[in-house]
């Protein structure tokens, strides 16, 4: 083929190109606007339909009406403590209170006191113990004694322990803080735990300031499980009196505690007036009032004792405040946690340091009962010194 001829047909390709080029680039144009252009009726697209809502699946599980009732916690503090039998309770009170007169003769000044409590809406009422020969003005120190149960009250067992810290030159004054059991309905249903009882309780050092042979100086606080939880808060509060406390087998942690614990537990919390939730409906409520997150604030010694085989206030619950002191508070913190104690009462090892004859009111000591209380009178009488009456001069050098 000659050069002339291939120069042809290239030159007829290229025209047929460009030919389709320019009828692709036609039918792909929008067609003409105005009088005289032709217009295609337009359909309107069909709206889509809205995506089905997914159902909650909870909702799609059949309910056991029975674990729902048995899960059921209701927050209406009309139904705290249902089915109480106050004047069983209050007949209780008034029988052991009957016994101290005679166990107390010859060797414990005692009587019953009240006091306003700083709130300013309840008298408080509560039991003081004190030598019979007072020493002079700031003679004594002196300890608030706390006592446990979620609804509970001071409890005569606990007299064996009174009479030696009495002995040892103390003035004890252990308070029944609004909800304890013995008062009627009015103060059974005040219950504030980690509240307003914590100011119940330290409204007891202003009945302590009406006696002159207290010295103001040397304070101490102590208390057993919801006692020692007490305890802790007092001693974690700004501007509190107290020389050094001691929290045996304490309450921690309420949102850990009602969760390993469960509906029965939580429904004496949930219809509090002051709280009517759970942990996961009020969080900043039960956080406020778990010790546990609060240890930063300790600035006085304090003791701790616990057992591994406590299953009221359970060991997983107090290991956290016990490793919390040890971390962040070792200058300050003296505890000690014993392995499986040797056991009294339903909670196995909650209370292995108040082994009591209800009888006789006698110690049924054990080796770890023995041994707490060795190292509680001895760090108290560390911090706050019994047996020195400050009444009198110091004694020349």
């Amino acid at each position: 083929m000659t050069v002339t001829s291939r120069s042809a047909i290239t030159g007829l390709l290229l025209v047929v190109a460009l030919v389709a080029t320019a009828a692709a680039g036609s039918a792909q144009a929008p067609p003409a606007t105005g009088s005289s252009a032709q217009q295609k009726p337009q359909t309107q697209a069909k709206p889509q339909a809205a995506p089905a809502q997914r159902q909650n699946p909870r909702l799609q599980v059949p309910m056991d009406p029975e674990r729902a009732r048995q899960l059921y916690v209701p927050t209406d503090p009309a139904y705290q403590s249902v089915g109480t039998d106050y004047q069983r309770d209050i007949t209780a009170r008034v029988a052991n209170e009957a016994r101290y007169p005679e166990l107390c003769r010859g060797i414990i000044d005692f009587k019953k006191v009240s006091y306003r409590s700083r709130i300013g809406d309840m008298d408080i009422p509560a039991y003081l113990f004190q030598p019979i020969e007072k020493r002079g003005p700031k003679g004594h120190a002196a300890m608030i004694w706390v006592h446990g149960g979620v609804h509970g009250n001071w409890g005569i067992t606990m007299f064996p322990f009174v009479k030696e810290a009495v002995a040892r030159g103390y003035v004890i004054i252990a308070p029944d803080y609004r909800g304890s059991t013995g008062y009627g309905e009015a103060h059974h249903q005040a219950i504030d735990y980690g509240g307003y009882e914590v100011d119940d309780t330290i409204s007891a050092v202003d009945y302590l300031k009406t006696l002159a042979h207290v010295d103001q100086e040397r304070l101490g606080i102590m208390g057993w499980s919801h006692g020692g939880f007490i305890t802790l808060h007092s001693v974690f509060r700004d501007g509190h009196p107290f020389k050094a406390g001691a929290a045996i087998v304490p309450v921690t942690n309420l949102l850990y505690r009602l969760s390993r614990k469960g509906p029965g537990y939580q429904w004496d919390f949930a219809t509090q007036k002051r709280v009517q939730g759970l942990p996961f409906e009020k969080p900043e409520i039960y956080i406020e009032r778990s010790p546990l997150y609060h240890v930063d604030k300790l600035k006085v010694p304090l003791l701790v004792h616990v057992a591994t085989n406590d299953t009221d206030v359970n060991y997983d619950e107090d290991q956290q405040i016990v490793d919390a002191l040890r971390s962040r508070k070792p200058d300050l913190a003296e505890t000690k946690t014993y392995v499986d104690p040797a056991p009294w009462g339903s909670s196995v090892g909650h209370a292995f340091s108040r082994r009591v004859d209800p009888k006789t009111l006698e110690r049924v000591d054990s080796p770890e009962q023995i041994d707490s209380w060795n190292r509680t009178w001895v760090f108290f009488e560390w911090w706050l010194r019994p047996y020195e009456d400050r009444s009198k001069p110091p004694a020349a050098k």
